[in-house]
């Protein structure tokens, strides 16, 4: 006499997210002005713009860029205004920090953009483990939408997975 396994989380309403599903395609590049300053720790602005002119921007061609500075340079508030302006009409998006930081607010738009309204009353779980890198802020920016309409909120794999939200009754 066996006894049928049946496979309850098939059965069940939970409703699985994947934030990697989301990841925009497209190159991330950083660009670290250092190269265009004097011995690597001045700004001489004269330089600096000569430098910026003779640069060949159109390689950041749909790319996704950070800028940031890798030396301990005092760097001017218009040179970071200078570089987005070179890139703008290149680059899908320029930001000012890391390449998580890139990561950071591209998903941060991807997430405003999402129609969470399938998850409504629902329980979900968030996929983690991705293959892609998924900021470990756009989680918590999906927590945070999500929590407007699901039920519950679980993070991991439907075999292991840990609550993160419940609705109160």
């Amino acid at each position: 006499m066996t006894k049928e396994i049946i496979n309850r989380v098939t059965s069940s309403k939970l409703k699985t997210f994947d934030l990697e599903d989301f990841y925009p395609p497209g190159p991330r590049t950083i660009i670290d002005i250092s190269q265009w300053l004097l011995e690597g720790i001045v700004l001489v602005e004269s330089r600096f713009r000569e430098s910026l002119k003779t640069t060949d921007f159109s390689v950041y061609n749909n790319h996704y860029v950070a800028i940031h500075c890798s030396e301990d340079a005092i760097v001017p508030q218009w040179a970071w205004m200078l570089v987005q302006s070179h890139l703008y009409g290149i680059a899908k998006k320029v930001v000012y920090g890391s390449l998580e930081q890139l990561e950071t607010e591209i998903y941060r738009e991807v997430i405003a953009s999402i129609d969470v309204s399938e998850f409504q009353d629902a329980p979900v779980i968030v996929k983690g483990c991705s293959n892609k890198p998924v900021p470990v802020a756009a989680y918590a920016m999906m927590t945070e939408k999500l929590q407007e309409v699901a039920r519950s909120i679980m993070y991991g794999e439907a075999c292991s997975s840990v609550p993160v939200f419940k609705r109160k009754k």
